[in-house]
């Protein structure tokens, strides 16, 4: 997929853990950690504004459009 998550990146940034950014946010450790590895499918805007807000950053740090043809010579 073409869209890259970079939630792990901006916790490590903002030195927060996935269940303090859980507790921030009101989600649930199973998944807030399946977006944090890049394995989810879709977010609701309600879900990248919470966290936006949590982590006080634009969605735009959070999520990154990179070229699939960057993406295989990056491997």
């Amino acid at each position: 997929m073409p869209i890259t998550v970079n939630l792990d990146v901006v916790m490590a940034k903002r030195k927060i853990s996935l269940n303090e950014l859980c507790d921030r946010v009101d989600l649930t450790l199973s998944n807030l950690s399946i977006l944090k590895t890049g394995k989810a499918k879709a977010i609701r805007f309600s879900t990248l504004e919470a966290i936006c807000k949590a982590l006080d950053c634009q969605p735009g740090d959070i999520l990154e459009y990179v070229m699939e043809e960057e993406r295989t010579t990056n491997r």
